[in-house]
């Protein structure tokens, strides 16, 4: 299944419930839009997931 949205992509990796970030295009996603914002073919997304340490 191709994903066409940030969510549906988030939710094929296994990050569904995951607490990342996630950018498209360089572009800051809020979680709460994620499921509106629609990817494009040829998109780029980052997902950064938060790590503990010092």
């Amino acid at each position: 299944m191709r994903a066409t949205t940030l969510e549906e992509l988030l939710h094929e990796r296994g990050l569904g419930d995951a607490r990342v970030a996630a950018a498209v295009n360089e572009v800051f996603v809020a979680a709460s839009e994620r499921s509106a914002r629609k990817l494009e073919e040829g998109d780029r997304v980052e997902i950064v997931a938060p790590m503990q340490g010092g």
